[in-house]
């Protein structure tokens, strides 16, 4: 899961990460008029959407009067920001948070991400942070600093302090720096992340290092374990896949035509792949489950034909927890309450597989049977032209 910078913030808060103080959190339908802007200024506003490269889009404003702040805050609420990170796609900004704004002496990147090849967190950081650190790691990535963080132990005291001389902290500042870094790692750790970035790390003109953004990414897989994090709102879901979340079908949906319903996730990876090969795009990426019932199968057609791009559906299940004939008799019994309206590939493979096909071909069914996961996508590219 994502959160989104405030978000972010409230995790910080909980580990006494230094921040800018926070003056209003406007959502759509609020009045600018009811903020509450303390001491004489500047304040900065920043749009609430998931993606970097706001500041160059217009997302991040600077307001010198309380009522310039006011209005920007404003004309951000429902603007449309496109950024470098939204491949073009306009995010709407439902949310607007205002802050003190500080004058910056020095901006540095700091984040722990997870190293899948070290199989551990590993602390990213580098002197020169601020928007363009991105262009940075791409010419000159001599200037990048990577620290390895042992779960057990956290971010030890001497990398902490290895770090802080790395990065030339000035000295006022190397108490205050090394003991966020290690809170950063245990933000990581504890929250189990996958991403805790903060750009830029600031030192500010009278000698205070603040976190000015933030940006955490979890594993959904952890949620059970933080019950705060779970009852969030999914701000990258749409509405097909929080309804799948909802009742236990894996879904996400893609830009392509062709609807997939698989069981496992291995092979849901594989028919996507055979389907681009073929000459095709999957609309979804569909995990009904190793023991997808009748009523599961049902919900997942409905899922599927929901997305009005789907044009034909290919249903890949390999029968082994789950028998090829009692799946068979599933989408026989689920086209009785769903209407299919799009041409229906299926291809069976596993345990009673004959027994499977032969109640297909007894149903009466408008579907096409496949001996094989290539022959399927083959059919399926077929139907949608």
């Amino acid at each position: 899961m994502k959160l989104l910078e405030y978000e972010g913030k409230d995790v910080f808060a909980q580990y006494d990460i230094p921040m800018l103080k926070r003056l209003g959190l406007l959502r759509l339908g609020d009045s600018p008029g009811g903020l509450k802007l303390e001491g004489q200024g500047p304040w900065i506003v920043k749009a609430q959407v998931l993606a970097g490269g706001r500041g160059k889009a217009g997302g991040v404003k600077l307001g010198r009067t309380a009522s310039e702040t006011r209005e920007l805050a404003g004309k951000m609420l429902g603007m449309q920001l496109v950024t470098h990170q939204t491949h073009g796609k306009a995010l709407s900004v439902e949310e607007v948070l205002v802050e003190e704004a500080c004058l910056i002496d020095r901006e540095i990147y700091i984040s722990v991400v997870l190293d899948r090849k070290e199989a551990a967190p590993m602390i990213i950081a580098s002197a020169e942070g601020g928007v363009s650190i991105e262009e940075l790691a791409r010419t000159h990535p001599e200037k990048i600093l990577k620290v390895p963080v042992d779960v057990e132990t956290g971010l030890l005291e001497f990398q902490a302090r290895q770090l802080a001389f790395d990065l030339n902290i000035p000295q006022k500042n190397f108490r205050e720096f090394t003991a966020f870094a290690r809170q950063l790692a245990r933000v990581f750790i504890e929250q189990d992340a996958s991403l805790v970035e903060v750009n830029p790390l600031v030192v500010t003109k009278d000698g205070r290092l603040l976190a000015i953004d933030s940006k955490i990414v979890t594993d959904d897989n952890a949620l059970f374990r933080h019950k705060d994090q779970a009852a969030k709102p999914d701000h990258e879901a749409t509405e097909i896949e929080k309804e799948a979340k909802e009742i236990g079908i894996n879904y996400i949906g893609l830009d392509g035509n062709i609807g997939c319903m698989v069981n496992g996730a291995g092979l849901a990876m594989a028919t996507l792949d055979t389907v681009k090969l073929a000459g095709g795009d999957a609309a979804n990426f569909l995990d009904v489950g190793g023991g997808a019932n009748v009523d599961q199968i049902t919900r997942a057609f409905q899922i599927i034909l929901k997305d009005p791009k789907v044009k034909a559906v290919l249903v890949n299940i390999f029968g082994g927890i789950m028998k090829c004939d009692n799946i068979a008799s599933g989408v026989v019994e689920a086209s009785k309450k769903v209407k299919i309206n799009v041409p229906l590939i299926v291809r069976l493979e596993g345990t009673n597989v004959k027994e499977g096909k032969e109640i297909l071909a007894r149903s009466g069914l408008k579907l096409e049977q496949a001996d094989s996961l290539w022959e399927a996508a083959q059919k399926a590219v077929a139907a949608i032209k």
